[in-house]
């Protein structure tokens, strides 16, 4: 199974390195931003399996930036878990209202902190991480990178690949060409949305004729996958 990726939000650098140490050690792949507009660039192009996020940060508040990614279609179902040096009760509720899947007090132990992501990972992980799709008929397995039908396996290219589970594990929405950019191509990647096109058009091809109806034009807004004619 691929490592999972961990997001560390912490304006401080010795708690983010002793994270750091402590997770990898554990297995786990790790990224560290020290404000709220670091993170979200980085959860909008790397996509973490979960994010550790402190609730003072220099500029937005981790409470802040939480409620906007829960939000977010596109990143609601990134799992967080809120670090922080407030202990009252109600300072942990606003927390967990505000969409972070766990809590935990400042200082708190490596053990502590690994069996609470555990945890909140089994819970949480997104659909298309780890589990197979199935849309009309066409089946795409994340953990053997391969799409398959009735009709056989399908040959994709990478960023077909990518396209096809992004628009699997997010059915029945339109989304624009910068949209679609972002979340496939990534937020620093700097490309004409007529790229956007011409990816569909090959997807449409590899799909064939038997499948490339799930992949539709919306006029004047974008593209929306769905196993639905109307």
């Amino acid at each position: 199974m691929p490592e999972k990726t961990i997001l560390i939000v912490d304006d401080e650098s010795a708690i983010c390195e002793m994270v750091t140490v402590a997770l990898e050690m554990a297995g786990y792949a790790c990224l560290q931003a020290a404000d709220a507009k670091a993170a979200h660039t980085l959860i909008v192009d790397k996509r973490p399996d979960l994010i550790l996020l402190d609730w003072m940060l220099p500029d937005t508040s981790g409470i802040e930036l939480a409620r906007r990614l829960k939000k977010d279609d596109t990143t609601a179902a990134i799992p967080i878990i809120m670090l922080t040096a407030k202990v009252e009760e109600d300072n942990k509720i606003l927390g967990l209202e505000s969409g972070a899947d766990d809590y935990i007090t400042k200082p708190f132990s490596p053990r502590e902190l690994l069996a609470r992501l555990k945890a909140v990972l089994r819970r949480s992980t997104p659909a298309g991480v780890d589990s197979a799709l199935e849309v009309g008929g066409l089946t795409l397995d994340p953990l053997s990178h391969r799409v398959s039908s009735q009709f056989g396996q399908l040959e994709l290219g990478p960023t077909e690949y990518r396209m096809l589970q992004f628009f699997m594990s997010h059915q029945d929405r339109v989304y624009s060409r910068s949209q679609l950019l972002d979340q496939v191509w990534g937020a620093n990647v700097y490309l004409d949305e007529r790229t956007v096109d011409v990816h569909i058009r090959r997807l449409r091809k590899a799909l064939g004729t038997h499948h490339d109806h799930l992949v539709q034009t919306v006029r004047g807004a974008g593209y929306r996958f769905s196993a639905d004619p109307g």
